[in-house]
C-alpha cells in the first residue's frame, strides 16, 4: 500500500523494536487462572484501544495440552482483569464496562463483579459497590468468594458510604484529612476511604435468571468494619474450604512506622485473631494448604542501617494456636517470591531469584531439601498446580521472551531429581522476532566476589563493526536484571545498533545473602566500583566499542547513574530517570519514608549522596520525571535539574546553553506507562544518545518527536 503523495512503498520493519508504533501496539499477557478440574487455563493480553492512547485488557483461554489455539473469552472498551476460577467452574473477574440491569446507568461505573458461565452464557454482574471493586479472591473447593473494596471511615452502612462518596463527587471536592501515616503510595494517594474486604455465597448467584427477571446480586458481608487502614496493601487469601480467610495487616508503631503481621478470619462470623505477629519482620504472601490446616508465608526482617533484609520462607499451622511458626529451608540462600503448595501438602513449589534467573524450586517440608524443578534460562510467575498435582502451568518470561503460558511436568522434575523444561502453550499471540542476541558477561569485583550481567547485542555486532555500549542500571536496589520489561526493553536500543549491558551489581537478588549485604548502606561503594568492573570486562570485548559508551539507570539506577556522572567521566552521555538526587531531602518526603529511615543514618546519607559531587559532573545528561512520582518525588528531579544548569561543570552558559536536558511528564508516575508517552521517552533519548554517543548532529540526528511542539 502507498500514499498518493509518496511514491516510496511502505516497508515492514525487521522487527517490532525497530518501529516504536509496532511495539507499543505488541500484545502483553499477565495472570494466570486455573479451573477446578484442570481443563481451563485463563489469561489476561493487554492491546492498545482505537486511540493508541492506553491498552484495554480482555480475557483469553488457553489449551492446557497445547493442542487448541488460544480464543478470547471478554470484549469491551473498559476491559477486564482479576480473572479467578470459582469452585463452581464459572469464572469471575472485574471490570468497569456497563451494566445492562443497572437501574440508573453510571456514565463512568465503577468495576464490578462479573461471573462469566461455565456453560458459555453471557456474563453478569453479580456484585458492585459505588466505590468499586478492587480483586477477587476465591476459594478453590467452596463456593464462597472475598472482593476488596473501599469505604469511608464515616459511613455506618453502605447506603451512607454512597451518600457521602456522591456528595464528594458532586462538591468535588478532593481533600483528605489524615491522622497518619503514610499518606500515598507510588502514585496515588491514601485515603479517605480505606480499604475492606467483602465476602459472598456464590451458590446466590450461580444460577441464570429468567428472562425479564433482575439477575441476582450477592449479599457482600464486610469482614473487617474495623479494620481504619490496616488493609492497605493487603495480599488476602482464602482457604480452600471457604472457612477461613488469612491476610497481612499492618500495624503501626510509633514514629510514622509500620509493620505487617498476618490475621486470620471466619468467613462465616467475622472473628478475627492474630495467627503471627513477629516484632521483627514483615509478614506477606500467605498461601493456605490443599487441607486448609497451613500457611505458607514469607518473612522479611526488618532492616537496620547495618543489616540488610533477610527474606525467608516460614509455614504456620492455622488451626493449632499454641503451635510456633517455623522456618523451612533454613539453611537456603535464596529470597522467596512466590509459593505455591503442592497438592499432597507435603512440599512447596517456590519461585526465587537464582543467577540472572527465577526458577521454580521444591522445597521438602520435612526435610528442608530444596530441588531445582524448572531449567530454563526464564523466571517463572503465577504457578498454578493441576489437581492431580503432574503438572504446573506458569507464565515464563525472560530477556529472550515477554510473558508466555507454559507447561512444567512437576511428576517427571520431582521423579527424576532433575530440573525440566517448560513447554510453551499456544499463546494468544505470538512471541516477536527479536533484532539481535542475547549472552552472558561475568567478572571478579575488587574484594573478589563474582558480577555477571546480560549482554543485547545488535545485529552485525563484531571486531570489524563494534556496537558503542549503553549500560543499564536496574532499579530496587533489591532487584535483577532477569526478566522481561516492557517500560526498560533493551531490544528498542538494539535495534538501533546499541550493544545493552544489563548487570547485576552488589544489592542485588540472587546472589546469596552476602552479596546484597556487600552493598547495604554504602551505594556508593560496591554497587559503583561492580558497575564499572563489569563494565570494563564487557568493553574489552571485540564487539564492543569501549570509546563510544553511555549509562542509564531509573529509580535507584537512576540514583546510580547520577552517582556515576558525578564520580568518573568514561561515558559520552548519562540518562536518569525518577532519580534520587539529594538523600537528605528525599528521605523525609518518599511515599515510605520510615522505611528508608531504617536503611540508612543521616551521616550515612549524606556520604552516599550524588548531589554532592555536581561540581564534578562533566557528561551531558538527561533528566526525566513524572510529576506524580511519589516514590521519588518530583523535588528530586527539580533540584538535581537546577543544580547541574548552576553548578555542574556543563552548567548553563550566559546565553543559558547548555548539553543538559530535562524531559518532564507532568501527568506521569514513577514509570511512564502510558503508550504514547513511552514513545516520546525512547525518541527522545535516543535522540540525545545519538548526539553525544555516536556524534551525529544536524540532519542525521534522529528527530525528536512532533507532539513535543
Amino acid at each position: 500500500m502507498t500514499d498518493a503523495a509518496d511514491p516510496t512503498p511502505e516497508t515492514t520493519p525487521p522487527t517490532p523494536f525497530h518501529d516504536l508504533d509496532a511495539y507499543v501496539a505488541l500484545p502483553r499477557m499477565s495472570g494466570l487462572a486455573l479451573s477446578p478440574d484442570g481443563t481451563r487455563l485463563v489469561t489476561a493480553v493487554s492491546t492498545l484501544d482505537a486511540k493508541r492512547t492506553r491498552y484495554v485488557t480482555a480475557l483469553w483461554e488457553v489449551d492446557p495440552e497445547g493442542v487448541r489455539p488460544a480464543r478470547r473469552l471478554t470484549r469491551s472498551a473498559k476491559g477486564e482483569s482479576a480473572a479467578r476460577f470459582a469452585s463452581t467452574g464459572d469464572l469471575l473477574f472485574t471490570s468497569a464496562r456497563p451494566d445492562a440491569d443497572a437501574d440508573a446507568p453510571d456514565d463512568e461505573p465503577p468495576a464490578a463483579l462479573w461471573l462469566l458461565p461455565a456453560d458459555g452464557a453471557e456474563a453478569r454482574v453479580v456484585a458492585s459497590r459505588r466505590a468499586g471493586i478492587g480483586g477477587v479472591v476465591v476459594a478453590e473447593d467452596a463456593p464462597v468468594v472475598v472482593v476488596p473494596s473501599d469505604v469511608l471511615p464515616s459511613a455506618a452502612d453502605d447506603a451512607e458510604d454512597e451518600r457521602l462518596i456522591g456528595a464528594r463527587k458532586d462538591a468535588e471536592v478532593a481533600a483528605i484529612l489524615h491522622s497518619s501515616y503514610p499518606v500515598r503510595y507510588w502514585d496515588h494517594d491514601l485515603g479517605p476511604a480505606q480499604p475492606r474486604l467483602f465476602a459472598g455465597d456464590l451458590t446466590t448467584v450461580t444460577a441464570s435468571p429468567e428472562a425479564g427477571a433482575a439477575a441476582p446480586r450477592l449479599a457482600l458481608r464486610d469482614l473487617a468494619p474495623d479494620a481504619g487502614a490496616a488493609l492497605q496493601h493487603q495480599d488476602a487469601v482464602l482457604s480452600p474450604d471457604g472457612r477461613t480467610l488469612v491476610t497481612s495487616w499492618a500495624r503501626p508503631g510509633a514514629r510514622g512506622t509500620l509493620r505487617q503481621r498476618l490475621v486470620a478470619v471466619d468467613v462465616a462470623t467475622g472473628t478475627r485473631r492474630v495467627l503471627v505477629d513477629d516484632p521483627t519482620a514483615d509478614l506477606a504472601g500467605p498461601v493456605v494448604s490443599p487441607d486448609s490446616r497451613r500457611v505458607a508465608y514469607v518473612r522479611e526482617t526488618i532492616t537496620t542501617p547495618t543489616a540488610a533484609p533477610q527474606v525467608q520462607l516460614w509455614v504456620a499451622d492455622l488451626d493449632a494456636a499454641d503451635a510456633a511458626p517455623r522456618r523451612v529451608a533454613a539453611g537456603w540462600d535464596r529470597w522467596p517470591h512466590e509459593i505455591a503448595w503442592t497438592r499432597d501438602g507435603a512440599g512447596l513449589l517456590v519461585g526465587a531469584d537464582h543467577l540472572g534467573r527465577g526458577p521454580v524450586f521444591h522445597v521438602a517440608l520435612d526435610s528442608g531439601a530444596v530441588t531445582q524443578v524448572t531449567a530454563d534460562d526464564a523466571v517463572f510467575s503465577d504457578l498454578r498446580v493441576s489437581p492431580d498435582g503432574a503438572t504446573l502451568y506458569a507464565l515464563r518470561v525472560s530477556y529472550a521472551a515477554p510473558s508466555h503460558p507454559v507447561r512444567i511436568d512437576l511428576a517427571a522434575a520431582l521423579a527424576g531429581g532433575a530440573p525440566v523444561e517448560a513447554v510453551a502453550l499456544p499463546a494468544p499471540a505470538p512471541l516477536p522476532a527479536l533484532p539481535g542476541s542475547l549472552t552472558e558477561v561475568t567478572t571478579t569485583a575488587e574484594d573478589g566476589a563474582e558480577v555477571r550481567a546480560w549482554l543485547v547485542l545488535p545485529e552485525g555486532a563484531s571486531a570489524a563493526s563494534p556496537a558503542p555500549l549503553l549500560l543499564w542500571i536496574h532499579g530496587g536496589p533489591l532487584n535483577s536484571w532477569n526478566a522481561w520489561s516492557w517500560r526498560w526493553n533493551p531490544w528498542i536500543m538494539a535495534a538501533r545498533g546499541y550493544a545493552v549491558l544489563l548487570p547485576d551489581p552488589a544489592l542485588s537478588t540472587g546472589y546469596g545473602q552476602d552479596f546484597v549485604q556487600r552493598g547495604w548502606g554504602a551505594w556508593g561503594a560496591a554497587p559503583y566500583t561492580d558497575l564499572m568492573a563489569i563494565t570494563d570486562a564487557t568493553v574489552a570485548r571485540a564487539d564492543v566499542d569501549e570509546t563510544r559508551t553511555a549509562a542509564m539507570g531509573g529509580s535507584f539506577g537512576g540514583y546510580m547513574a547520577n552517582w556515576v556522572a558525578g564520580h568518573t567521566d568514561r561515558f559520552r552521555a548519562i540518562v536518569t530517570h525518577a532519580s534520587l538526587w539529594a538523600l537528605d531531602q528525599f528521605g523525609p518526603t518518599t511515599d515510605h519514608s520510615f522505611y528508608w529511615e531504617r536503611e540508612m543514618t543521616p551521616e550515612m546519607a549524606l556520604a552516599n549522596s550524588p548531589h554532592l559531587s555536581v561540581e564534578k559532573i562533566v557528561t551531558p545528561m538527561l533528566v526525566v520525571h513524572g510529576d506524580k512520582d511519589y516514590r521519588v518525588p518530583i523535588g528530586e528531579g527539580l533540584r538535581l535539574w537546577y543544580e547541574l544548569l548552576s553548578r555542574s561543570a556543563l552548567a548553563a552558559d550566559e546565553n543559558g546553553e547548555t548539553p543538559h536536558r530535562f524531559l518532564y511528564f507532568p501527568d506521569e508516575n514513577h514509570w511512564v506507562l502510558s503508550p504514547q508517552h513511552a514513545k516520546v521517552w525512547y525518541q527522545v533519548v535516543d535522540a540525545f544518545l545519538a548526539e553525544h554517543v555516536l556524534g551525529l548532529s544536524g540532519e542525521e540526528l534522529p528527530p525528536l518527536p512532533e507532539v513535543l511542539g
